[in-house]
C-alpha cells in the first residue's frame, strides 16, 4: 500500500511541474504524434512532407 501512494504522489507531483510551467506562460507539453512511428498518423505534418516530396 506504501508502494502506491508513493507512486500516487509521485505522478501528483510530476502534473504539478507541469501546470506550474504553464501557468508562468511556457507553453503546454505537445505529444509527438506517434513519436518514431509519425508515417502511421494521417495528421502527420511529417507525413505530407514526405508524400509530397515523393511526388
Amino acid at each position: 500500500m506504501a508502494t502506491l501512494a508513493l507512486v500516487f504522489g509521485v505522478i501528483l507531483l510530476a502534473m504539478a511541474g507541469l501546470a506550474l510551467g504553464v501557468l508562468a506562460g511556457r507553453a503546454p507539453p505537445r505529444g509527438s504524434c506517434g513519436g518514431l512511428g509519425c508515417a502511421s498518423c494521417a495528421a502527420c505534418p511529417r507525413r505530407r512532407n514526405q508524400q509530397r516530396d515523393r511526388a
